[in-house]
């Protein structure tokens, strides 16, 4: 079996360090790379830099040079607002995006730079992990730095689907800091299961298990040119069986927004 290269953006986020630390756990299945923005931070994550390219999104030549020789492209870049000042006693946090770093920049240009290098390159493969909430304009994630991130994002995922690349777009819920491997995981289409959840369970999973189903989605054909919305049962839901069958799960979603 030959060994997929595979190049992770958003490599030193919480989620995409986890899903480069996975993929270099199955290294006769795959040779990973990273894209980040922060050198320090990479080094701080993984102890070096190797296998690293350094640098910016929206910097065509630096993300080419990192996308050559690859087969597959995981995309978990994403803004990150800012808080403007500790807020005052009583009164709301005000975020912001700072220069260069707005939903619309890294969400939308930034995602389709990507796309249209991997197409360029001829990249077999995109992996792109989003966020429910995509159909409700008013969502308050949209909010955010009067961001429209969730609008961007979406925006991002319909180009993808137009490029011909084979592609899995993964929505997820709202993300848990906690461990993955030990919850039955659902999947859904356009926010369903964020406006009518079953039996009104959370609509999070632990970012763990979203990790673990982008490396699934390198590994099983079934995931292949499929979007969908997934979140998790509670780890301690008696009827909740731990989802271990990816080929399965992939089988359930369909192609296209």
């Amino acid at each position: 079996m030959s060994i997929k290269k595979v190049l992770v953006t958003g490599a030193t986020g919480r989620t995409g360090s986890l899903v480069v630390k996975k993929l270099h756990q199955l290294s006769d299945q795959f040779e990973v790379f990273g894209f980040a923005r922060n050198e320090e931070k990479t080094k701080e994550l993984f102890g070096s830099d190797d296998g690293f390219s350094i640098g910016n999104i929206n910097d065509k030549s630096t993300l080419k040079s990192a996308l050559e020789g690859c087969d597959s492209l995981v995309i978990l870049t994403s803004a990150v607002p800012k808080m403007k000042a500790p807020p005052k006693e009583g009164e709301r946090p005000v975020f912001e995006f700072e220069p260069g770093g707005t939903p619309e920049e890294v969400d939308w240009i930034g995602q389709k730079n990507q796309i249209d290098m991997a197409q360029e390159l001829g990249i077999n493969h995109i992996v792109l992990v989003g966020s429910m909430g995509g159909t409700n304009p008013n969502h308050p994630l949209n909010k955010i730095g009067n961001g429209n991130i969730l609008i961007w994002k979406r925006k991002a995922e319909q180009y993808l689907i137009n490029s011909g690349i084979n592609y899995t777009i993964i929505r997820a819920g709202g993300l848990l800091n906690e461990p993955g491997g030990k919850r039955e995981l659902l999947v859904g289409k356009n926010d369903t299961l964020l406006e009518n959840p079953p039996n009104g369970i959370p609509t999070s999973i632990p970012r763990e298990d979203v990790a673990e189903l982008v490396v699934q989605a390198l590994i099983e054909p079934e995931a292949k040119n499929k979007a969908f919305d997934v979140i998790s049962k509670p780890e301690d839901d008696a009827s909740a069986v731990v989802t271990q069958d990816f080929s399965a799960l992939f089988e359930q979603t369909t192609p296209g927004l």
